[in-house]
Parts: C-alpha cells; sequence; structure tokens
C-alpha cells in the first residue's frame, strides 16, 4: 500500500480532477448523440466509460511519470521540488521511466479496444503528452503544450462514443487548452528566477510576473469566451449557464488572488480554485445534457 501510495504521488493523482470531468463531458455529448440518432443501443456503454477513465488515467500516468523522470536532476536543485519522490530517493528514476511504459502500452491497448480510430490516434496524443516534458527546455510556449495534452480530453472521449469528430466537443477542447495554459503559467510563477538562472524556459522567466500574469488572463478570457459559445452554438439549458458563471467566476477568483509580489495563495488558485472549476462546471454540463 505504501509503495502505491508513492507511486499515486509520483503522478500527481489528484491533478485527475483538471481533465477527467472534461472526458466526462465528451462522454456524455457522445451518448447524447447516439441517443438522438437512435443508435444507442448499438454500443456498451458502461464498457465505454471504463474504457475511456482507463485511457485518460493510463495517459496522464505516463506523462507525468515520465516528466518527473526526466526533470529528476532539476527537481534535485529546486528547492521547491526536492522533496519530489525521485530525488528524495522514494522512488528510482529506472523504475519510474518502466512506469512510463507500462503506463503508455496500456493507454494503446485501452484505445485499441474501443475503436480504430482511438487507437490510431492514440500514438497522436502519446507524443504530444510526452513531447510536453521536453519544450521547456527550448520553448516558452511549454504552457501550451501541456495545455494541448489535456485538450485531447473531451474530443477523445467523444471519440470513443462515437467514432467521428463534431464540432461541440472540439469547442470544448480549446476551451481546455486555454484554461490549462492560464493557470500552467500561474502555476510556474514560482519558479521564475529558478528558471532563468538553469537556462529554462517559461512564461514568467522569459516576460516577468507581471506581464506572465497578463498573459494567463488573456488565455482565461478566451477560455470563458469559448465555453460561452459552446453553450450557444449547443443550445444548451440553465444549468449550462449555471455552471459558465461559476467556471468564470472561480478564473476572476483565482486572478484576484495572485498579484506578481504575492504568490503565497498560488496553490490555493491552481488547485482548489481549478478543481472546483472542472469538477462542478462538468456535473453541471452533464446535468444540463440529461434533462435539455
Amino acid at each position: 500500500m505504501q509503495h502505491i501510495k508513492k507511486y499515486l504521488s509520483l503522478i500527481k493523482f489528484s491533478h485527475t480532477i483538471f481533465a477527467m470531468p472534461f472526458a466526462f463531458i465528451g462522454f456524455f455529448l457522445g451518448y447524447k448523440k447516439l441517443l438522438i440518432d437512435g443508435s444507442v443501443g448499438q454500443i456498451d456503454v458502461i464498457k465505454k466509460l471504463l474504457l475511456i477513465i482507463g485511457c485518460m488515467i493510463f495517459a496522464r500516468s505516463a506523462a507525468m511519470a515520465f516528466n518527473r523522470y526526466l526533470d529528476k536532476e532539476f527537481d534535485a536543485k529546486n528547492p521547491r521540488t526536492a522533496i519530489r519522490e525521485i530525488p528524495a530517493g522514494l522512488i528510482k528514476a529506472n523504475h519510474a521511466l518502466l512506469f512510463t511504459i507500462l503506463c503508455s502500452i496500456l493507454f494503446v491497448f485501452c484505445s485499441w479496444l474501443i475503436n480504430s480510430l482511438c487507437f490510431y490516434l492514440s500514438f497522436v496524443a502519446l507524443f504530444v503528452i510526452i513531447f510536453y516534458s521536453y519544450t521547456k527546455r527550448f520553448t516558452s510556449l511549454c504552457h501550451l503544450v501541456l495545455g494541448a495534452g489535456l485538450s485531447l480530453a473531451p474530443i477523445g472521449a467523444y471519440l470513443a462514443v462515437v467514432g467521428q469528430f463534431n464540432v461541440l466537443p472540439m469547442l470544448f477542447s480549446l476551451v481546455v487548452l486555454c484554461w490549462v495554459s492560464g493557470f500552467d503559467i500561474i502555476y510556474a510563477l514560482q519558479d521564475e528566477d529558478f528558471d532563468k538562472v538553469n537556462k529554462l524556459h517559461s512564461i514568467p522567466a522569459a516576460l516577468g510576473k507581471a506581464k506572465a500574469l497578463r498573459i494567463s488572463e488573456l488565455l482565461h478570457v478566451l477560455s470563458a469566451m469559448g465555453v460561452m459559445y459552446a453553450g450557444y452554438y449547443g443550445d444548451v439549458g440553465i444549468y449550462y449557464w449555471i455552471g459558465v458563471l461559476l467556471f468564470v467566476g472561480m478564473l476572476i477568483y483565482q486572478h484576484a488572488i495572485v498579484k506578481p509580489n504575492d504568490l503565497t495563495r498560488v496553490n490555493v488558485a491552481f488547485m482548489t480554485a481549478n478543481g472546483i472549476a472542472s469538477v462542478v462546471f462538468s456535473i453541471l454540463v452533464i446535468i444540463d445534457l440529461i434533462f435539455n
């Protein structure tokens, strides 16, 4: 049990609350599409949902474990991250790499069980989420690559159910891209000085805290516009718009509590505000899909 806890901590399993709820949105969008088309009886809904959850868990676990493996030397130098499992000696680096490989194989296998389109696209998704770990070494746009990786959740889940692309889940993917990129910039504020010294790239390191926060605000404005346009496009009901109010409120809240000269509440903004935004918004969207 203690060994399992170490690996759950390595991959920050609690952070699954960011993308997983949007995967559920994609799933229910697909399920409703099948209901409308009268073809929902052609799929095993529970099996699909379990496979989607498996894909989400294995893909994210592979990405996080590889990130920790690749960044082990930087993590050891940074006082904020020196307590992480690999630099602290709790998990061996080669074990983390083996864990990455295992999770990658299980992700591709689950995708294969879903349908051929998801199987072929699983290699693209795996490339994006693994490639992210390298980006901080050469581009300040690394935050956008992370956002792109998590943005695959709603469209991937929809494809798992329906097997074809659709505009609405793609809109939600754009929402996730801007939302995640924005709050990752906020999180990166903590390492501005460390990144500069160690020649790592991030928007805070490139532009400074104040300008980085402005970029984050812009991305979150785009994310807010995205959820509103998705609502307009999808002809949604009242529960969706309540969810939009809460989602946008959490975006505003995190920018209200994080300032360039005061980073004491970064973790509240990063984990609490965004966790609430993701979970409660997705619940209200799903309720709206069921009753609207």
